[in-house]
């Protein structure tokens, strides 16, 4: 069976579904055709879902040097269905003077954001559910009304401790919101175009075979990367920026008030933004759908997008059983004073790059750039303080 079938098989089983249309009005096509995408990348998703929430709690067992979930069918793998079944049948508690209607559209709210994110991410060649010459902008556009849904789960829950964490989730995602956009501006300003089909297509092509040209591979671009990945941990909530739901300060931030099914499509629509934001980083810095070496073109190209996709969620995983969780005061000086600069200073370094004729000299210059601003940026934000020796006093 040729590669080329392969890469193109879910395409064909696209076209023979809507075989049935021929001579249909073209309204009718497209809107079976949407539906199709849309039960394509739901049915993807919920899957890896699924699978992630099961695979993260083994990775972090072994890491923690304990056992996953092992109890629930084989290996433990229907531990999924299990937790599914035990948020269906829980009670759904709603304070008696929470807001009913704002506490009930919330959950709603941010699942529906993180989905419509995913609908503009090329997943492989001619894969991209819904192509549009805007999806960067499309991305960023509905992403952000993640914070209203936020708001409304603190403010609809009547709760001091839930609003206190709509708040601090507010504060830090807002904040970090400014660094993750920024980043992709390089990239957007390289390639000359918003369309994530046209970002992936201009890091086509190898040097001597083995060398790809993708972005991550220029030194704005690695940068930009390790910006927009700190920046994607805080807008999914992950450790060690989740102090949105700081246990000994406030509880479960903006999710107190929530049980049952809310509470899961909160925890859902997490991970659905963690493979958004990896998507999109996938998108934007590593190539998208394109093979790592000419070598290996004949493997689909939807195995490479979701291999790295891997990647980039078992770094997630190993960042949340490795480090600890941060102050949210700490987490606010991070994003202002060293992420907001060098943020703009990558598309210097990209315009740098870019106008020494993208070789050995741009790279060098680009290099040259954000070396000198992250040790300026070292020297200026010297956080160490000079602490008094410390005198142990004990009761007589």
């Amino acid at each position: 069976m040729s590669s080329g079938f392969l890469d193109h098989i879910f395409l064909r089983a696209k076209e023979w579904l809507l075989s049935p249309l021929a001579g249909a009005p073209d309204w009718l096509i497209q809107v079976v055709s949407s539906l199709i995408n849309i039960s394509g990348v739901l049915g993807v998703f919920l899957t890896l879902f699924a699978l992630i929430s099961v695979l993260e709690r083994k990775i972090l067992g072994r890491i923690q040097n304990r056992y996953g979930p092992n109890r629930v069918g084989p290996f433990g793998l229907f531990q999924p269905v299990a937790d599914g079944i035990k948020m269906l049948i829980k009670e759904d508690v709603v304070p008696a003077r929470a807001d009913k209607i704002v506490h009930f559209f919330a959950p709603i709210l941010v699942a529906a954001t993180a989905i419509l994110t995913l609908g503009v991410i090329p997943y492989g060649r001619n894969m991209t559910p819904f192509a549009i010459d805007g999806g960067i902008l499309f991305f960023f556009a509905v992403g952000s009304t993640t914070e209203l849904a936020v708001f409304m789960a603190g403010w609809g829950s009547n709760n001091k401790f839930s609003m206190l964490g709509a708040m601090r989730a507010i504060a830090q995602m807002v904040s970090y919101e400014l660094p993750l956009f920024i980043t992709t501006l390089p990239v957007v300003m390289i390639v000359g175009s918003l369309s994530p089909d046209a970002i992936v297509a201009a890091q086509d092509g190898y040097s001597f075979g083995i060398l790809p040209h993708w972005f991550v591979t220029t030194p704005w671009g690695a940068a930009a990367f390790i910006l927009f990945f700190v920046s994607g941990l805080v807008e999914s909530n992950r450790t060690p920026f989740d102090v949105p739901e700081g246990e000994s300060e406030i509880v479960a931030g903006h999710m107190t008030e929530y049980s049952g099914f809310k509470y899961a499509t909160f925890f859902m629509a997490e991970y659905f933004g963690m493979f958004a934001i990896s998507g999109l980083a996938v998108t934007l810095f590593l190539g998208g759908w394109h093979s790592p070496i000419a070598a290996l073109n004949f493997i689909p190209s939807y195995l490479w997008f979701f291999l790295k996709l891997s990647a980039l969620l078992f770094v997630y995983i190993w960042v949340r059983g490795t480090l600890p969780r941060t102050r949210v005061d700490q987490i606010m000086n991070f994003a202002w004073k060293f992420m907001l600069p060098m943020a703009f200073t990558c598309i210097v370094a990209a315009a740098v790059w870019h106008y020494q004729g993208r070789g050995l000299a741009g790279w060098l210059w680009s290099l040259a750039v954000l070396t000198i601003v992250y040790l300026t940026l070292s020297r200026f934000l010297d956080t160490s303080k000079k602490f008094a020796p410390r005198t142990y006093r004990f009761a007589e």
